[in-house]
Parts: structure tokens; sequence; C-alpha cells
């Protein structure tokens, strides 16, 4: 009979983790073996006898750790970690054993020790909490519609003296409106009413005031009111004055015979 010293005798943990070791290092080798010659086959093991084999080590390891003290579930925890390492080793059997074996593992370490799993696995950090939506913006105010006054949509230009201002269209609908106008001064007011144009000037002066010049010009009366560029924050003697750019379109988009409406 050998003789072994009491303080040399091995601790019931290490003799769990080398039985498991020893089974599923067994287990690998068997089916990592190459096949030999068919004089020489050995009877295959199957990827299932070979699980079975590791869960059967598994169980009966966990089995004899004890009661579910704070050191046994240390220990088993352990243990469960030992025996999902070697799990890996069942690749060379089966791409898909390890995959299992660790599932089955954890499964019986579930079993005998509840909750030690999710005890002993890190939280992921909670997700920040979501920011709320920005209010929404408000919606534009609408555009008020554009104010036609009394001018009938088939007149060409319509010219509001009271509001100072003056617009082209076509068929009722406003497509050009000048900047700003300058008519007839009060007791020399631009007359009101429906005319039509019936000459236009490019380089017209006024020998009435001096050959004060009057570029642009077209004229909507027979006794001299025109449209034409001049300053139009100074009132006139009658005619509307306008910006260059706003004379300049209304001489290149008004034909004779155009109707104009004044009120």
């Amino acid at each position: 009979m050998r003789y072994q010293p009491r303080h040399a005798k091995p601790s019931q943990l290490s003799r769990k983790l080398a039985g498991i070791g020893v089974g599923i290092g067994v287990a690998a080798s068997l089916f990592a073996q190459p096949v030999l010659a068919e004089a020489q086959q050995q009877p295959a093991m199957s990827s299932e006898g070979g699980l079975g084999a590791l869960l059967e080590q598994t169980q009966s390891q966990l089995s004899s750790i004890g009661s579910s003290t704070p050191d046994a579930r240390e220990r088993a925890w352990q243990t469960r970690n030992s025996l999902r390492a070697q799990a890996d080793g069942l690749a060379v059997i089966n791409k898909d054993l390890p995959a299992q074996a660790k599932a089955s593992i954890d499964a019986t370490v579930e079993r005998f020790y509840p909750g030690l799993i999710a005890e002993k696995t890190p939280k992921p950090a909670p997700k920040p909490a979501a920011r709320p939506a920005p209010p929404a913006r408000p919606a534009p105010p609408a555009q008020p519609a554009f104010d036609y006054g009394p001018c009938p949509k088939d007149a060409k230009v319509c010219v509001d003296t009271g509001g100072r201002r003056s617009w082209l269209q076509n068929n009722g609908q406003m497509y050009y409106k000048a900047d700003l106008i300058g008519p007839g001064r009060p007791g020399l007011d631009t007359p009101k009413g429906t005319f039509y144009v019936n000459r236009k000037v490019k380089d017209e002066i006024s020998w009435e005031f001096g050959n004060a010049p009057m570029p642009y010009a077209t004229y909507f009366t027979n006794n001299g009111i025109a449209f034409h560029q001049g300053d139009p924050s100074i009132l006139s003697h009658g005619c509307v004055r306008m910006y260059r750019a706003d004379a300049q379109r209304y001489f290149q988009d008004l034909a004779i015979g155009d109707k104009v409406f004044v009120f």
C-alpha cells in the first residue's frame, strides 16, 4: 500500500477540475484522431456522444461542490468558466459543438446555483436617456394675398397712386411689381381711369421742363403722361416716376395698345 501524507491530500475542487479536464481532453483527443487505414479503423464517436460526456462531467462536478454558500458559488463559477474554456476544444469534432456545450453548461450551472451567472456577468451600462425632440418650429405666417384693388384683370398695367405702387400682370395675375413709384403731386395728380399705351421713347427729354431727361418713357395719355425713369421719392408733375430697372422693365414689356388702369 502506498503511503500518502494527510497534508498532500488534493482538495475537492482540484479533484473536480482535474476530472473535468480529463473528461473533456479525452473526448476531444478521441474525436481529433485521424481516420486510420481501413484495416485499422476504429468506431467513430458521435458528436452527441462527446457532448453528452462533457455534460455528464459538468453535472457530476457541480453536484459535488456542495450547498449554495458564497464559497461554493464562487467555486461553481470558476468551474463553469474552466469548462466553457475547455469546450472550445470540441470544435475539432464539430464547429457547432462549443456553442451547444457552453449553453448546456450554463443551463446546468443555473439549475444547481440559480442566478449565479446573472450575478457574475457584468451588466451593460444603461443607455443614456433619449433627448426630447426639439419643439417643432412654428409654421411661417401665411403671406397675405396680393391686393389688386379695383384693377381689372384685362389691364396690363395697374397704378395705385395712393399706395405708391404699380405692377404688370397677365390675365389678372401680377408677375412684376415696381419697387416704388412717384405719381403726380397734389394739384398735378396723375389722371385716374383707363388708358392705353400710345408711344414709347427710350431717350426722351422734357422740353416743358428745360429738357429734363425722361429715359425709357412709355406714354399712356395724349397729353404727355408717361412711365419713365426718375427719383420715385419725389412726386412728379403728373407722370409716374420709377427707378431705372422698373422703367426699363415697363418699357420692355409694354406694347402699343396695352391697357393701363390708374386708381
